[in-house]
């Protein structure tokens, strides 16, 4: 198949996924009276409804037809109803399909400045961390490793928020309600898939996915696509208890899609009590609240050699103070000598806050 074919396909492939959720009646079609075989519209009902030949539209729709106009991508995304990301992604999709230079084809990258990592340590108690483009964990501080228990465990190259959302029992029963927090996370990878749709590391995901989770293959197949900036959250976590958390999502210039994603809580409330004892200097117990069976022992996080009056009586001398932002590639073990001397030569230790445990 020729390259600008193969290009094409994704551009195909949205416009058929987003044909199959226009219903007849919702743009003023009849249903008729006969079987439909396929769900949504027909390609010729689209084709009338943006005004192309029947034939034009088939070419396009098969990847024979890399170059549509702009004219003509408006008046598709009219008629798919396409608003905001959906009709952005339309555009970049036809870019891509076009050959013509895209910002978004610059692959990710895997180091996080410096200066980044301390940002995760300046914000605390808040939880943050760093992803990048696929959503796969790169750093983070302290709060924020502890919001997903059992992520670290993980080898680096499987720290992925979306993996950890469908395959780790603590991710599927973390997020409430789960179903609609998993969606975004799905239209996310759609969104930023269609600019290298063959990158190694997401089409490694996505088969990964599809293969072990009916669910994610149901909503990867809607062809949903939004890109975050914020929202809220809430979540059941095993530790803390219940909480619901806004957060604002933060591109890094010049770093390949990494993102920074900083979670808070209003003040005064039970759900700031819940993130303080995130970032307490103690290990965290299983919450009352929470069903014990959803916490298995290698997803417990293991306790911290210090307490509010210093080293644990026994701690080995070789556990010295270690910096809490884990940057990608650190190990538990190894993470003091991670990012930028590990943190505290600059910043200087952090008063211990008090526990709220």
């Amino acid at each position: 198949m020729a390259a600008a074919e193969t290009r094409g396909t994704e551009l195909g492939r949205y416009l058929k996924a987003r044909r199959a959720q226009i219903r007849p009646e919702d743009v003023g079609l009849s249903a008729g009276g006969s079987l439909r075989r396929t769900p949504g519209l027909r390609r010729e009902e689209l084709a009338v409804l943006a005004g192309v030949s029947v034939d034009y539209y088939i070419r396009l729709e098969r990847g024979r037809e890399t170059n549509p106009s702009p004219a003509v991508l408006d008046a598709l995304g009219r008629a798919l109803r396409l608003r905001d990301d959906g009709y952005e992604r339309l555009h970049e999709l036809a870019e891509l399909a076009s050959g013509r230079p895209s910002d978004l084809l610059s692959g990710p990258q895997d180091a996080v400045r410096e200066s980044v990592l301390r940002m995760l340590e300046s914000v605390r108690p808040l939880p943050a961390y760093v992803v990048n483009r696929y959503n796969r964990m790169l750093a983070a501080n302290r709060p924020g490793r502890r919001l997903m228990p059992g992520l670290w465990d993980w080898p680096e190259d499987q720290r992925n928020v979306t993996r950890y959302m469908f395959l780790h029992p603590v991710g599927r029963a973390l997020y409430e309600p789960w179903e609609d927090t998993a969606a975004l996370s799905v239209a996310h990878l759609r969104a930023v898939a269609g600019a290298d749709p063959d990158h190694t590391e997401l089409t490694a995901l996505v088969g990964e996915l599809v293969v072990k989770s009916p669910e994610f293959a149901r909503i990867w197949e809607r062809y949903d696509v939004c890109e975050r900036g914020g929202g809220q959250k809430s979540f059941r976590h095993p530790q803390v208890g219940p909480m619901t958390l806004t957060y604002e999502v933060m591109g890094l210039a010049r770093t390949g899609g990494q993102r920074m994603v900083v979670y808070q809580a209003s003040p005064g409330t039970a759900d700031e009590k819940a993130v303080l004892r995130l970032d307490s200097t103690g290990g965290l117990s299983p919450h009352r609240a929470v069903p014990l069976h959803l916490l298995h022992e290698h997803d417990r996080e293991r306790e911290s050699p210090y307490t509010q009056d210093g080293p644990r009586p026994g701690t080995p001398p070789h556990r010295g103070r270690r910096a809490e932002v884990r940057p990608h590639g650190a190990s538990e073990a190894g993470s003091d000598r991670q990012g930028p001397q590990a943190l505290e030569s600059t910043l200087g230790r952090r008063p211990d806050r008090q526990s709220l445990n």
